[in-house]
């Protein structure tokens, strides 16, 4: 494999071809976290377990990916991209196999865990790359073409995977993943040039991991990881775990029908971060255009809560509840709104030597991942105990604490 080739339009378009080759493994990572929205009630009845239950088991996929935002932002720094991205996706096939062979709750668990792992660093291999070589201004548009590929995973566990589903069984979805993540690593191998990392420090790799701490908790970045924290799990626990159910069970969707429905979804998650980027370029202001769209996000989701049945919104119009269209367009708009996570990485991109480049990307990684663990974690018994509605306006209050905290420390 060649060097990394000069600089010029040569470079250029090394650049591009590398970013997306690397983007097609976040939309891997997308594609496997998003999954369950649109298999949980198959799988559930598969392992003799309440939805509910399954859904907190699920949610060590992301303790797991956040977790390891701390080694993999350090080894990124330390030993570059290109070995970081075979590493994790091999290490993505084997969990995919173990899905698709997982006989029960304990062993779907612990595949969980290892793909939680392995794909912790899909985002942040294209996202470390382009900031080490991307002027801040040109890294806010390319995050968000990096997030667009990725988020077409999600697409792909709509309407597609829920016709696999429907038709072969949810431990084809998996199998069909392991697939893809050797085509993808074949892909980094040939198409992505060995790029140049940092010399080995002679800091240990414990002191490596701890600046990813360090750099997450410094003052210039706290109010960027208060709003990391609710922002990707409010997008997350919506089309990666309770969308399905809430069209299914509150709307009376059946399962293709909902999952065109989480389809136009996420072509909103695919089309805004891109839009954001060609936005901030343009008008900048980050800080403003993030707390705006958090809070944006928060009243659209309390209203998606309040079309149910019984609920106010319903009870407005004179209905038992809002149709599905409703719920449609307000999801269409949640997406398009909560599309500013470009502009978190690119605040906490400004507020670092690029040389840590990667550990503070880990550290707001971290933040997004931990975030949506937690509060998946938290709507499983949530659901149980008050039912959907709840967990909406749970999702929408901690969004408002999140940018609230934001705004005071930025």
């Amino acid at each position: 494999m060649a060097e990394t080739p000069a600089h010029g339009a040569a470079s250029d378009r090394w650049l591009l071809i590398a970013l997306i080759t690397l983007a097609f493994g976040h939309m891997l990572s997308t594609m496997l976290r998003t999954i369950p929205a649109i298999a949980i009630d198959v799988m559930a009845v598969d392992f003799a377990t309440p939805a509910q239950v399954l859904a907190s088991e699920i949610a060590v996929y992301h303790f797991a990916f956040a977790a390891s935002q701390i080694p993999v932002g350090a080894a990124l720094d330390r030993f570059g991209v290109r070995p970081v991205a075979l590493s994790l996706l091999l290490g993505t096939f084997a969990g995919t196999i173990l899905s698709a062979c997982a006989t029960g709750p304990i062993s779907f668990l612990f595949s969980q865990l290892m793909i939680g792992v392995a794909t912790s660093g899909m985002l942040m291999t294209p996202m470390t790359l382009a900031a080490k070589r991307l002027t801040a201004r040109r890294f806010g548009l390319w995050s968000g073409v990096i997030l667009s590929v990725g988020n077409m995973g999600m697409l792909l566990s709509s309407s597609p995977l829920a016709w696999v589903v429907e038709h072969h069984g949810w431990r084809m979805s998996f199998w069909l993943a392991a697939v893809f993540s050797l085509i993808v690593a074949l892909a980094v191998v040939v198409l992505v040039p060995r790029d140049d990392a940092a010399p080995p420090a002679p800091r240990s790799p414990l002191a490596e991991m701890a600046g990813v701490l360090r750099i997450g908790l410094s003052r210039p970045l706290r109010g960027i990881i208060a709003v990391a924290l609710v922002s990707l799990a409010s997008s997350l626990v919506l089309r990666g775990l309770w969308g399905g159910p809430w069209l299914m069970e509150i709307k009376g969707l059946n399962r293709i029908d909902a999952g065109q429905v989480l389809g136009l979804f996420t072509l909103s998650l695919i089309v805004g971060p891109a839009l954001i980027g060609l936005v901030d370029r343009r008008v900048g202001r980050r800080r403003d255009l993030i707390a705006a769209s958090h809070i944006i996000a928060a009243i659209l989701i309390a209203l998606l809560a309040a079309g149910a049945p019984a609920l106010p919104v319903s009870q407005a119009f004179g209905v038992a509840a809002m149709p599905a269209r409703y719920d449609e367009a307000l999801l269409v708009l949640i997406g398009i709104v909560l599309c500013t996570q470009p502009l978190i990485y690119g605040m906490a991109r400004q507020m670092v030597d690029v040389t840590d480049a990667g550990k503070a990307l880990a550290a707001v990684n971290l933040a997004f991942f931990l975030g949506t663990a937690l509060l998946q974690s938290a709507t499983g018994f949530i659901a149980a105990a008050f039912g959907l509605p709840a967990v909406l306006i749970f999702m929408a209050a901690a969004l408002v604490v999140g940018t609230l905290v934001f705004i005071a420390c930025t």
